[in-house]
C-alpha cells in the first residue's frame, strides 16, 4: 500500500509539467514534471516489489518536490495557488515517506 501515492504523483506530476509547459513555455516546469513522474513511478515500483531503497528514494522525490516549490510560494507570496498545491503535495508526501522509512528501518 506504501506505493500507492507514488503511482498518483507519478501520474499527476508529468501531467502538471505538460500543462505548465504550454501554458507558459517553461521548460523547467517540463523537465521537472517528467523526471520527477518517472522517479517516483521507479520508487513506486521498488516498493510494490519490495525491494530495497523504495521509500528512501520516494521520500527524496518528495524533499525535492517540497524544496522546488518553497522559492515560487515565497515569490508569490502565497497567493498562486499551483506553488501552494506543490508544496502542500510535497510536505504530506514527505512526512508519510518519513514515517514509512522509519517503520521499515527501526519497526516504529
Amino acid at each position: 500500500m506504501a506505493e500507492h501515492p507514488s503511482f498518483t504523483l507519478a501520474a499527476l506530476l508529468p501531467v502538471g509539467g505538460v500543462a505548465g509547459f504550454l501554458r507558459t513555455g517553461s521548460k523547467p516546469s517540463l523537465i521537472a514534471g517528467l523526471g520527477l513522474g518517472a522517479s517516483y513511478a521507479y520508487s513506486g515500483y521498488l516498493i510494490k516489489q519490495n525491494k530495497d531503497y523504495g521509500t528512501e528514494l520516494a521520500l527524496g522525490n518528495s524533499v525535492l518536490l517540497l524544496g522546488s516549490a518553497i522559492p515560487r510560494i515565497i515569490k508569490t507570496g502565497a497567493r498562486a495557488p499551483i506553488p501552494l498545491a506543490l508544496g502542500a503535495t510535497g510536505l504530506l508526501a514527505s512526512f508519510y515517506y518519513q514515517k514509512k522509512v522509519r517503520e521499515f528501518r527501526y519497526g516504529v
